[in-house]
């Protein structure tokens, strides 16, 4: 009974969990539940797609309204795979948290932190499971409220300026999404995605549909840090508090990711975004410019954690790299690539808490020698580092090669060098974190620093052995990525 209901309870849960915690008003209370929600989220998740892989897409349909007068939560291998990495990241970033955010937060305020974490998980898992446009704007929008508070919550009083800033960006996006799902209701009368993609068909190329396209194009790109729309990302980021900065980095740009392959491939088709519209190019050429642009600006951060968030605008554009080719490979690398960065980013994030616990703010003149001061954070960070190159034997390995494999089926030498010649910027600020964990001398001011508490270092580390495990072990990540990405091209016409 209860497993027929799994895909209304990977939202419910959350979602009724978040004003649980206002009226517990104790941070412990609000910490324990939160943990035990996002646990059950991930198990529910991982169930969720062993049902797809074995039978096909689930279709859930709320209040046994029926499609698409009613609302539908639909789960294919594509969605599953995201719920699965978002409520996954989420079951290891709470464990975690209860130190950092002890430290980071007043006791009077945990437990806002914690409502807004679950509103914010709640939404995630609402965008990817949905079969509903508008509900996708109402999860998109119940998200980023929620992440508005998680980044004001920040310790710097810098955090505020940074959550306006992402306040007025997102709500730009949140407009032009809406209008763009207000264009597709008027053009076909549906809201249910599987609808309108029979519908719009129907349509043609109308400037109506070309408009939609266009402004739910800029709305997610907004959302997803595409450059150059990406100038919420590095303060919200470097501001926020670190469990925060760690789940939205891992997740939030991944979802919303997701969100524009289902309305590339899903909604509008394959025929009209990528055959009769130079989307692929423009899409190419803005990738291109966040690996080299944002890397370029990540070597020169002294901010630690404002490296890290130009380095995510950079391996964003190794993301949708992969969707401008509009190919099985592509995809395949693309949709791998989006697990590979939750992974290596989320790990690296949660360390550089480890490392504000007890040095304040992480830049690189105070992380000077802390591979002998905190031997283990560093060589997680090193292992994080070397994933973002991509070297072999880490995930990032894996989905850059088959972003490599995907330039050489297009004969496209000049870009498989582009990918390569950008790796070597990666190469330049990790070395530099490393180099100055290992062979400078620590600061005096740093005498006595030791390593944060087991509750925060054993799930950053758990990010990071899966760093590894999952370069060397591809079978369900490659496998499941493969699977996605045959789904989403299946669609075209």
């Amino acid at each position: 009974m209860i497993y027929a209901h799994l895909p209304a309870l990977q939202v419910a849960l959350p979602l009724i969990a978040a004003p649980l915690c206002v009226l517990l008003r104790r941070g412990f209370a609000a910490w324990l539940l939160a943990l035990v929600v996002t646990w059950v989220s991930a198990a529910i998740a991982v169930a969720l797609l062993l049902q797809v892989l074995h039978t096909g897409a689930v279709s859930y349909l709320l209040g046994s309204w029926a499609a698409p007068w009613g609302i539908e939560y639909r789960v294919d291998v594509v969605n599953a795979f995201v719920l699965v990495l978002v409520s996954g990241i989420a079951s290891v970033v709470v464990p975690y948290a209860r130190a950092s955010v002890g430290f980071e937060i007043p006791v009077e305020q945990q437990y806002l932190f914690w409502t807004a974490y679950l509103l914010c998980l709640a939404g995630l898992l609402g965008i990817a499971i949905t079969g509903d446009a508008f509900n996708v704007f109402v999860f998109l929008e119940i998200s980023s409220l929620a992440t508005y508070i998680l980044i004001a919550l920040g310790r710097d009083r810098r955090a505020l300026v940074a959550s306006y800033q992402y306040l007025i960006m997102g709500t730009i996006g949140a407009t032009f999404i809406v209008i763009g799902v207000g264009l597709l209701y008027l053009m076909t009368g549906t809201l249910n995605l599987s609808d309108l993609s029979n519908r719009i068909t129907a349509v043609g190329h109308a400037r109506p549909q070309l408009a939609a396209l266009a402004f739910l194009t800029v709305g997610i790109s907004l959302k997803l840090a595409l450059f150059p729309l990406h100038l919420w990302l590095p303060n919200a980021y470097a501001y926020a508090p670190s469990a925060a900065t760690a789940f939205l980095a891992a997740t939030a740009t991944k979802v919303a990711v997701y969100l524009l392959l289902r309305f590339y491939f899903s909604v509008f088709g394959h025929s009209l975004v990528f055959a009769h519209l130079p989307l692929p190019q423009v899409l190419l050429a803005l990738s291109v410019a966040a690996m080299f642009v944002a890397s370029t600006v990540a070597i020169f951060q002294q901010d630690v954690k404002r490296m890290f968030a130009y380095s995510s605008v950079a391996q964003i554009g190794y993301i949708t790299l992969g969707t401008s080719f509009a190919s099985a490979t592509g995809l395949t690398g693309g949709i791998v690539h989006l697990f590979n960065h939750a992974v290596a980013k989320g790990s690296i994030f949660l360390l550089l808490g480890c490392v504000a616990l007890r040095i304040g703010q992480p830049t690189v003149a105070r992380m000077a020698g802390l591979g002998k001061r905190m031997p283990w954070t560093a060589a997680g960070l090193t292992i994080g580092g070397l994933s973002l190159i991509g070297i072999p034997g880490t995930v990032g390995f894996v989905s850059k090669w088959y972003l490599v494999l995907a330039a050489l089926e297009r004969g496209w030498w000049w870009l498989a060098a582009a990918i390569l010649a950008s790796t070597l910027l990666a190469i330049v600020y990790v070395w530099r974190l490393i180099e100055t964990c290992y062979l400078r001398e620590p600061p005096p001011r740093a005498e006595g620093v030791r390593e944060a508490p087991l509750s925060m270092l054993i799930p950053a580390l758990l990010l990071a052995a899966a760093c590894v495990f999952f370069g060397l072990d591809t079978s369900v990540t490659v496998g499941t990525a493969a699977q996605a990405a045959r789904t989403l091209l299946e669609n075209v016409r």
